[in-house]
């Protein structure tokens, strides 16, 4: 499975939630007091409740949600392991 087969998974209308996730999870990152552990969980949370507002209250909008969550999540691993000096 390719990269292009994960995003042709995902409602075209809803890469905004995705980049909206990735700044999202940023955010988190760089504040102090949440947990590293708990960003893919509030990521997740507010993809699918911005699918449910987008495509309206369905399975298949949570489970866009989920995709959406764990694209942005991936990207920015993919991102951040790819670019940053390894020691």
């Amino acid at each position: 499975m390719t990269w292009e087969d994960i995003i042709d998974l995902i409602d075209p209308k809803l890469m905004i939630v995705v980049a909206a996730c990735w700044v999202i999870g940023y955010m988190l990152k760089q504040t102090p007091f949440v947990p590293d552990w708990t960003i893919v969980y509030a990521v997740t949370a507010v993809a699918i409740i911005s699918t449910c507002f987008i495509l309206g209250f369905h399975v298949e909008s949570v489970l866009q949600g989920v995709l959406c969550g764990a694209v942005s999540v991936y990207g920015s691993q993919l991102v951040k392991q790819t670019f940053t000096k390894r020691n």
